[in-house]
């Protein structure tokens, strides 16, 4: 029986994957760690095999004020999480990062793509990803994960906007692109199959199809009973102004499909079942 800590209690994913994994319960002993205080700091890891850290801030507006608590809750608590792991002699540390480690809204990402993060998010999980990896070696095991946007029943951040948004919406633009996306129960499974493995590396998890956002809005619309119109008049003008709210939406923003790693078998779901999994009550 694999013994695995899962930090941040209210974290979405980090519940997520306890569900998803308390259906094995003869394979896996699962605990949850509150970091919002300096007590798990006197907490023992020593009886667990892998540290899944996914606490962390996200989804949340960046200014001057908060910039500090990027890095001291991205990097810093992190690092010091993974190296408290470390010396107790937990086996594998899982980290999640981020797309945002390439600072790009547009494009096709593969192995050659810079790292050049812009937001205080995706600077602080990059250097986090950097002091974490310097403490692997042969007995302790590091999993970095740049997921790009994650989504499921209950998530937060752009999907859920968008969703409700196609709720309300008369008509939506018909732009033909493709983004890379995630679904929460894949991300699940193939964080199952890197504790399995005890798998390090640096690994790019999405869902095997592109997603086209035009044809995800129609898709939701129609779990509620909704027929959206869509239209391509104001598509000369979504593509003449290059602003980040636009891109987030309408761009191309895709990781190469090589690579990601389709044969452990960690696609349950397709994207349209995904969607309806996610919409429908």
């Amino acid at each position: 029986m694999k013994r695995i800590l899962i930090t941040g209690t209210r974290s979405y994913i980090g519940t997520s994957l306890k569900k998803w994994l308390e259906n094995y319960p003869d394979k896996y002993y699962i605990d949850t760690l509150n970091m919002a205080s300096e007590s798990w700091k006197t907490r023992n890891f020593s009886k667990y095999d892998v540290l899944f850290h996914v606490a962390g801030i996200a989804h949340i507006r960046e200014t001057k004020k908060n910039a500090h608590l990027y890095y001291r809750v991205n990097r810093d608590l992190a690092y010091e999480t993974a190296q408290k792991a470390k010396k107790d002699g937990v086996n594998q540390f899982i980290f999640l990062s981020s797309m945002s480690v390439y600072g790009i809204e547009n494009g096709v990402i593969d192995k050659n793509t810079p790292l050049n993060p812009k937001s205080n998010y995706g600077k602080s999980k990059l250097q986090a990803e950097k002091l974490i990896t310097s403490l692997e070696d042969d007995t302790f095991k590091i999993a970095i994960l740049r997921p790009p946007m994650i989504y499921g029943k209950g998530c937060k951040g752009n999907y859920s906007r968008l969703a409700k948004l196609c709720i309300k919406a008369p008509f939506f633009p018909d732009i033909d692109n493709k983004r890379s996306m995630l679904y929460i129960d894949n991300l699940c499974e193939f964080v199952k199959l890197l504790i399995d493995n005890c798998s390090s590396g640096l690994f790019f998890p999405q869902n095997k199809e592109y997603v086209c956002t035009s044809e995800m809005v129609k898709i939701i619309a129609e779990c509620h009973g909704k027929k959206i119109r869509m239209t391509k008049i104001f598509n000369p003008l979504i593509r003449r102004f290059n602003i980040s709210p636009l891109n987030k939406v309408f761009a191309d923003l895709v990781y190469k499909k090589e690579l990601s790693i389709f044969d452990n078998q960690y696609i349950v779901c397709s994207f349209v079942d995904s969607i309806r999994n996610t919409e429908v009550d």
